[in-house]
C-alpha cells in the first residue's frame, strides 16, 4: 500500500523537537489562567528558587511534579494557575555579590548601602534570566504574566503589613537574647539555618578556687575561651556534694573576677562533676539560668568571632586561636588538669559553613507560641492541611509543639528593611508602614528581615494581599497543593501555615506533597565536595527534557529519596524513541485520515476491542493515581501500556488489516490507531510535554495545542471484557510458542506444526476467531485447533489455562530432555498446590478473608491440580 508522506524524522531527536514548542506555548498564552467563571480554579504557587545561580536536580524534580499536576488540571478543564517567582535569598545573594566585589578589591562599605543594593538588583536581573531559561528548557507551564519576586513592591507591602500587625498584637518584640551568630557573614541565623555536624573536640576540666581558701570546685567545658565571660557556677540544689557551697564565691582564673555558686534545677547531677560554669552571653541555657539569678552578661567576642576588650590580654585573637592559648595558660597555672577527647555536635551555618557562635545580641523576634497553637488546632479539623505521605504530619506537629521564638532580624543590606525607627534623642521606637513625619529626628533600624519571613507569606502575598479585594486573591487563594522536599518542612511549610491562618483565616494550601532528595547512584547526597552533582541542563542537552522529567517523576514514591542513574535516563530516552517510532508507523499508514473521519462505531476485531478496553482501564487508573500523587505508579502503567500493549502487540496485529484487502477493517484500524495515539499522548503529556505535542500535532486533531486539549475520560461503551479474555489467551499462547521455540533454538522464520486442544467449545470458538493472529505470530506450517485432539507421541507440550499446546517434535526435540522439563514442571505445580491448600487450610485466613478471595484461591487450586494431572499424563505418554 502507498504510505502517507509525513515530516517526522526516522529517529527521535529531542533537541530539535523541544526547541520549538516552548515559544509556541508562550505565544499562544496557553499557560495563562484566564479567570473563566465557568471553570473551577486550581492553584499552585512555585516554591521560589533563590536568585543565586543555577537550578539543581532537586528543583527539576520539584517543578516537574508541579507541572504534571497543573498540566493535568488544565486539560481537565480547570482554570489552572501555576504562579512563578523567585526569592531574594538574603544571606546567600549578599554573600555572592560581596564575593564578586572582593574580586574587584571592594567591600560593600566602600560602595555604601544604596550602591550595594543597585549591584544586588543587577545580580537579580542576570540570574533571574538564567532561571527562566532553565524553566523553559524543562518545559514548565508557568503563568509568567503573574511572576513575582519577594522584593517586589506588592510583596514588600505585604511584609510591612504583617510585621506591623504582629508587632501591634505583641507577637513581634525586640530584645536581648542568645542567638545563632554566623561570624563569617556577620548575621543572626534562625535555629533551622544551623546544620549540626559531629566534630572531634575536647572536654576541658578545670578547678575554680574558692575565694575563702577552703578548696576549689571542678567544672568542665567544650569551649574554654568562653570562661572569660563566666559570671557564676551552678550546682543542683539537691546535690549533697555542693549544698554547703551554695552562696559562696569562686575566683575566676586569669580574669580574677569573683563569681557566685548558685543552685539551679537545670544542672544534671550525673553529668561530669555536677558543677557547671555559667556564661550567660555565650550559651542559650546559661542565658536562661542567668535570667533566673539576675546574673551579669559579659560578652567576650565581637561580631567577627574575635575576642573583644572584655577578653583582656586575648583581645584581637580569633576565638579558636584564643582557645589554644587559654588552654596553655590554664595548664601552666595548674587550673586545667585534664582534657578528654570528646565527639560532640557542633552547629554550622547553612550558608557559609562557619561554626555558629551562640551570641548575646539585641534582635527582633516573633513570639511563636500563639501562632503554633492555632496551627495545632487546625490539624484537628476536617479542613486541615493534608500531608502526603501522612507520616510527615507527625514530623511537622512534633516541631511546632516544641517551637521556640523565631529570630527574624538579619544583619544584612539585601532584603526587607525592618520597618522600625528609633528616635535620636529619646530612643522611642516607631513601627509602621511609613517612616515618621519628622524623619530627621529618627533613624531606621539597619537590619533586614529573615528571608523566610517574606517567603512565609508567599501563597497569599503573590495574589495581591493585603488587598483582600484583589481578583486573584479572591479567586485563587487558598491554593490546592504545595510540592516541596521534606528538608524544608520547618523552614517554610510550617511558617506558611502559621501566617496563612493568622492573616487570611485559611490554610494556605489543601495538600502538601512531600518528596525526598535526589542522591547519586550510591545513595550519597550530591555536593560540590564529593563532586557527584549533576546539572539538569547537562542531562537535557544529552537526552532531552522529556527523558529527564519522566525519570524524575516516576523513579520514586512520595516522601522517598531518588537515586540518579544515567542509565535510567537513557532508558527513558529509549522509551521516547519507541513512542516516536510507533507513532511514525501509525501516521504513515493513516492515508490522510482527518479528525472527522475517525469512527469507532463499526465492526472491530478482537485486537481492536482489546486495545480500546486497555485504553479505558489505563485512562481510569492514570487519572486516579495522579489525583493521589502516585506518579511512579502512573509511569509504570503508561510505560507498560505504551510499550507492551500498544507497540509490541496492537501495532503488530494492526499490520494484518492494514496490509490486507478488507477496506472496512483498514478504516477501523486507522481510526483506532488515531484515537489510541491521541488519548495516549494526552495521558503522557504532563510527564513528557514536548514529544507528545510534536506527535499530537501530526495526528488528526481539534484545537491549537495538546496543552489545552481535553483530558481523556473513560468511555464504558469502549470496554469489551470478553475481548480482553480472548486476547489474553491468544497472547499467552503466542508467548508460550515463542518461548518453546527459544528453548529448542527454533527461529521464528522456521515453520512448525502447532496443535491446540481447547478445553471447551467456547474456547474453541474464541481461538478460531483469533486464528489469523496465531498464524501470524506463531508461524505454523499447520495449525490444528480442536476439543478432542490427542497429544502426538513425540511432541513438546505446554499446559495453559483452558488449552493444551503440542508441537510435534520431529527433528525438533530431545525426548529425554522434554521428560526432564515436564518433571520440573510437576514439582513447580506441586509447590503451588501445597501453597494454596495450606492457605485454605488456615482457619484464620478462611475466617477473615472475603468470600471472593477464598473462591479465587479455590479456583487456583483446581487450575493447578488440572495442569498437574495433564503434565503427569503427558510424561507417561512420552515414556511409553
Amino acid at each position: 500500500m502507498a504510505n502517507q508522506e509525513i515530516s517526522m524524522p526516522t529517529k527521535y531527536d529531542p533537541q530539535s523537537t523541544e526547541a520549538k514548542w516552548y515559544s509556541y506555548w508562550l505565544d499562544g498564552k496557553f499557560f495563562e489562567a484566564k479567570g473563566e467563571e465557568d471553570k473551577k480554579p486550581y492553584t499552585i504557587v512555585i516554591p521560589p528558587p533563590n536568585v543565586t545561580g543555577k537550578l539543581h536536580l532537586g528543583h527539576a524534580w520539584d517543578t516537574t511534579l508541579q507541572d504534571i499536576l497543573i498540566r493535568t488540571k488544565r486539560m481537565q478543564g480547570y482554570d489552572a494557575l501555576w504562579l512563578p517567582g523567585m526569592d531574594h535569598a538574603g544571606i546567600a545573594t549578599q554573600a555572592k555579590v560581596e564575593g564578586k566585589l572582593r574580586e574587584e578589591g571592594l567591600s560593600r562599605y566602600d560602595l555604601g548601602r544604596e550602591k550595594f543594593l543597585e549591584k544586588s538588583w543587577e545580580w537579580k536581573g542576570e540570574y533571574a534570566d538564567f532561571i527562566r531559561n532553565q524553566w523553559s528548557k524543562l518545559g514548565l507551564s508557568l503563568d509568567y504574566s503573574r511572576e513575582r519576586f519577594t522584593l517586589d513592591e506588592g510583596l514588600s507591602k505585604a511584609v510591612r503589613e504583617v510585621f506591623v500587625k504582629l508587632y501591634e498584637k505583641g507577637l513581634i518584640y525586640r530584645g536581648e537574647y542568645i542567638i545563632n551568630w554566623d561570624p563569617q557573614t556577620k548575621t543572626a541565623l534562625s535555629d533551622i539555618e544551623v546544620i549540626y555536624k559531629d566534630v572531634q573536640g575536647g572536654f576541658y576540666h578545670m578547678k575554680y578556687p574558692l575565694v575563702d581558701g577552703s578548696g576549689d570546685i571542678e567544672v568542665a567545658t567544650t569551649r574554654p575561651e568562653t570562661m572569660l565571660g563566666d559570671t557564676a557556677v551552678a550546682v543542683h540544689p539537691e546535690d549533697d556534694r555542693y549544698k554547703h557551697l551554695i552562696g559562696k564565691k569562686v575566683k575566676l582564673p586569669i580574669v580574677g573576677r569573683e563569681i557566685e555558686i548558685v543552685a539551679d534545677d537545670y544542672v544534671d547531677m550525673e553529668f561530669g562533676s555536677g558543677a557547671v560554669k555559667i556564661t550567660p552571653a555565650h550559651d542559650p541555657n546559661d542565658f536562661e539560668i542567668g535570667n533566673r539569678h539576675n546574673l551579669e552578661r559579659v560578652l567576650v567576642m565581637d561580631e567577627s568571632g574575635k575576642m573583644n576588650e572584655n577578653a583582656g590580654k586575648y583581645q584581637g585573637m580569633d576565638r579558636f586561636e584564643c582557645r589554644k592559648q587559654i588552654v596553655k595558660d590554664l595548664q601552666d597555672e595548674g587550673i586545667l588538669f585534664k582534657i578528654e577527647e570528646h565527639m560532640h555536635s557542633v552547629g554550622h551555618s547553612e550558608r557559609s559553613g562557619a561554626v555558629v557562635e551562640p551570641y548575646l545580641s539585641t534582635q527582633w523576634f516573633v513570639k511563636m507560641g500563639p501562632l503554633a497553637e492555632e496551627a495545632i488546632k487546625l490539624q484537628q479539623k476536617e479542613d486541615k492541611v493534608n500531608f502526603v505521605p501522612e507520616r510527615f504530619e507527625k514530623t511537622y506537629l512534633h516541631w511546632i509543639e516544641n517551637i521556640r521564638d523565631w529570630c527574624i532580624s538579619r544583619q544584612l543590606w539585601w532584603g526587607h528593611r525592618i520597618p522600625a525607627w528609633y528616635h535620636n534623642e529619646t530612643g522611642e521606637i516607631h513601627v509602621g508602614h511609613e517612616q515618621p513625619k519628622d524623619i530627621e529626628n529618627w533613624t531606621q533600624d539597619e537590619d533586614v528581615l529573615d528571608t523566610w519571613f517574606s517567603s512565609a507569606l508567599w501563597p497569599f502575598s503573590t495574589m495581591g494581599w493585603p488587598d483582600e479585594n484583589s481578583a486573584d486573591f479572591k479567586r485563587y487563594y487558598s491554593t490546592d497543593v504545595l510540592v516541596t522536599g521534606y528538608d524544608i518542612i520547618y523552614f517554610w511549610v510550617a511558617r506558611m501555615i502559621f501566617q496563612g491562618l493568622e492573616f487570611t483565616g485559611e490554610r494556605p494550601f489543601k495538600d502538601v506533597l512531600i518528596h525526598g532528595l535526589v542522591r547519586d547512584s550510591e545513595g550519597r547526597k550530591m555536593s560540590k565536595s564529593l563532586g557527584n552533582g549533576v546539572d539538569p541542563m547537562d542531562v537535557i542537552d544529552k537526552y532531552g527534557a522529556d527523558a529527564l522529567r519522566f525519570f524524575l517523576s516516576t523513579g520514586s514514591s512520595p516522601g522517598n529519596d531518588l537515586r540518579f542513574y544515567w542509565e535510567k535516563v537513557e532508558s527513558t530516552w529509549n522509551f521516547g524513541n519507541k513512542i516516536w517510532n510507533a507513532s511514525r508507523f501509525a501516521l504513515m499508514n493513516m492515508e490522510g485520515l482527518t479528525y472527522d473521519e475517525i469512527d469507532l462505531s463499526g465492526k472491530k476485531s478482537i485486537a481492536d476491542q482489546w486495545i480500546l478496553t486497555r485504553l479505558q482501564e489505563t485512562i481510569d487508573d492514570v487519572t486516579r493515581l495522579i489525583d493521589s500523587y502516585e506518579f511512579g505508579e502512573v509511569g509504570r502503567l503508561l510505560y507498560n501500556f505504551i510499550w507492551d500493549d500498544f507497540c509490541d502487540w496492537y501495532i503488530e496485529m494492526a499490520k494484518l488489516p492494514l496490509y490486507g484487502e478488507d477496506e472496512e477493517a483498514k478504516k477501523m484500524t486507522r481510526s483506532i490507531l488515531a484515537h489510541v495515539l491521541d488519548q495516549t499522548m494526552k495521558l503522557l503529556h504532563p510527564f513528557m510535554p514536548f514529544i507528545t505535542e510534536e506527535i499530537w500535532q501530526h495526528l488528526p486533531h481539534q484545537g491549537e495545542s495538546i496543552t489545552v486539549a481535553p483530558w481523556p475520560v473513560k468511555e464504558d461503551a469502549l470496554v469489551f471484557p470478553e475481548a480482553t479474555k480472548k486476547m489474553n489467551l491468544l497472547k499467552e499462547i503466542i508467548r508460550s510458542v515463542r518461548n518453546t521455540r527459544a528453548e529448542l533454538n527454533v527461529p521464528m522464520s522456521k515453520k512448525i506444526e502447532l496443535l491446540i486442544k481447547a478445553k471447551d467449545s467456547t474456547i474453541l470458538s474464541n481461538l478460531e476467531e483469533g486464528r489469523s493472529y496465531l498464524e501470524k505470530f506463531c508461524n505454523p506450517e499447520q495449525l490444528m485447533i480442536a476439543t478432542d485432539l490427542q497429544a502426538p507421541e513425540k511432541s513438546m507440550s505446554t499446559i495453559l489455562t483452558g488449552v493444551d499446546l503440542y508441537l510435534p517434535l520431529a527433528g525438533l526435540l530431545d525426548i529425554d530432555a522434554e521428560i526432564t522439563r515436564l518433571e520440573k514442571e510437576v514439582k513447580r505445580l506441586d509447590s503451588e498446590v501445597e501453597r494454596v491448600q495450606k492457605k485454605l487450610g488456615n482457619q484464620g485466613f478462611v475466617a477473615k478473608a472475603p468470600a471472593a478471595v477464598i473462591e479465587e484461591e479455590k479456583a487456583k487450586e483446581q487450575d493447578y491440580l488440572e495442569k498437574r494431572s495433564t503434565v503427569l499424563a503427558r510424561i507417561e505418554e512420552l515414556k511409553a
